[in-house]
């Protein structure tokens, strides 16, 4: 029986031509590579012809080509972008380097369409905190960088900066830097050489940030993207032995799969955090429990829902008046679920008299919130029958929408107009037609909704 062809490997033969190097310079730095981990090399260019024509070098010259061509790059090398298959490739994990995988995809105009297309799993497998607890994220590298706390802090800063970016002017703007922090400082920082305190930190810093990430592309409406980003974030809360971070990413992805109907899903989601985190302050118990009111909801269980409401309520009474800038919840949060809960059990009338709490409560400074609860707020008041009403939420809404790059907010713009043109005669929705084409024009480009 014919043994099938070999394939070229294109990815190896791309970062050849980046580094400007011929096949007989890679064999020398790939030696090189070998004699400080202690591995004597012997390659020469007819090796490396053999790496380019899809054979595949020995599991432990692997690693010494990635460094190689990271060090001649200045930046990190993948399997994957090298065309290699992983040594450990199996249970082992290397978190660092798929982040960097991801994000570099997430960063790259060519691929945005496959990342856009892939598709959520509903029935994805998540992993538990005893199972991630200790387990090291990435494989040793032998690289002699060393970090500290101030590296740490450094992630945390920019980390609570992107999410003041997120809310004044949107996700469209704010997760490229995510991505763009996440491949170039955060995951070399991950693989560098640190003390096991600082180690641990370092991690439970890089979950926050992925989390954060994950969040802004299930916003952005790219739930393939954000369920992967969200599982990076789960794995390195693991690895940090960080409960909080864990159970809050957990309660994110409760918010995707109801975001996309998946009710039963979501409440398996949302009662895995609450359980996971038997240790959690009032704020991080309200966080949880709203989550679960609202997917106790959508399964129809109203005793659920409502008992979760006066758990969320009574949770954040106790709460001391700090807000975290990740995951934190308020008053007008607490508001946003009682109207979801409320609109899900066909009370209407209940569900606008609290998403108009959540706006009154709601901080100046989160637009990109805001923007969703106005948009909200409107549909509801225009399936009311309210019209000058309606079209004055959607008025507010403009306001901020203009500011923003979310897709979420496309998403609210196309539902008003869909909504509103049927009713192009009357008095309160003619101005309003016409700041909504002035709007278009402005926002206009592609992918914007006309």
């Amino acid at each position: 029986m014919a043994s099938s062809p070999r394939i070229s490997n294109t990815g190896l033969a791309a970062l050849l031509d980046q580094a400007r190097w011929s096949r007989g310079q890679l064999a020398m730095a790939v030696n090189r590579m070998g004699t400080e981990a202690g591995l004597p090399l012997r390659y020469d260019q007819s090796a490396v012809s053999h790496w380019l024509s899809g054979t595949m070098p020995r599991e432990q010259v692997r690693p010494l080509v990635l460094e190689a061509f990271a060090r001649r790059l200045g930046r990190p090398v993948t399997y994957a972008e090298a065309g290699l298959p992983r040594p450990d490739a199996g249970d082992d994990e290397d978190t660092p380097e798929e982040l960097i995988d991801i994000g570099r995809a997430d960063l790259d105009p060519s691929r945005r369409g496959v990342l856009a297309a892939s598709v959520y799993a509903a029935a994805l497998a998540v992993p538990l905190f005893p199972y991630l607890a200790g387990r090291p994220a990435h494989a040793a590298t032998g690289r002699t960088a060393r970090i500290s706390e101030a590296e740490v802090a450094t992630v945390r800063t920019m980390t609570e900066k992107i999410a003041d970016i997120l809310d004044e002017l949107g996700g469209g703007h704010a997760r490229p830097m995510a991505a763009a922090f996440l491949v170039n400082t955060v995951a070399p920082y991950l693989r560098a050489t640190a003390t096991e305190r600082v180690r641990k930190s370092m991690l439970a810093a890089a979950s926050d940030l992925v989390y954060l990430t994950g969040w802004m592309a299930m916003y952005e409406r790219r739930h393939g993207l954000g369920q992967r980003y969200y599982t990076k974030a789960l794995e390195l809360a693991g690895a940090a032995e960080d409960h909080i971070t864990y159970c809050r990413t957990l309660r994110g992805m409760s918010l995707q799969a109801s975001n996309l109907g998946h009710g039963t899903k979501a409440l398996h989601l949302a009662d895995a955090a609450a359980e996971a985190s038997p240790k959690a302050g009032p704020r991080l118990r309200a966080f949880l429990a709203g989550q679960q009111a609202h997917a106790a909801s959508m399964t129809g269980d109203r005793h659920n829902a409502f008992a979760r409401l006066r758990e969320t309520e009574s949770a954040l009474s106790k709460a001391d008046s700090r807000r975290e800038a990740l995951g934190g919840y308020d008053a007008s949060a607490y508001q946003f679920h009682v109207s979801h809960v409320l609109y899900a059990f066909n009370d209407l009338t209940g569900s606008i008299r609290a998403m108009e709490e959540c706006l009154k409560v709601q901080p100046i400074q989160e637009r990109q919130g805001r923007v969703h609860s106005n948009g909200l707020l409107a549909q509801r008041q225009f399936e009311l029958g309210h019209l000058d009403a309606a079209c004055a939420t959607w008025h507010r809404f403009l306001d901020d929408y203009i500011r923003l790059s979310t897709a979420r907010g496309d998403e609210h713009f196309d539902i008003m107009r869909r909504r509103i043109r049927p009713h192009a005669s009357a008095r309160s929705v003619k101005p309003l037609l016409e700041r909504a084409r002035e709007v278009a024009r402005d926002k206009g480009g592609p992918g914007h909704p006309r």
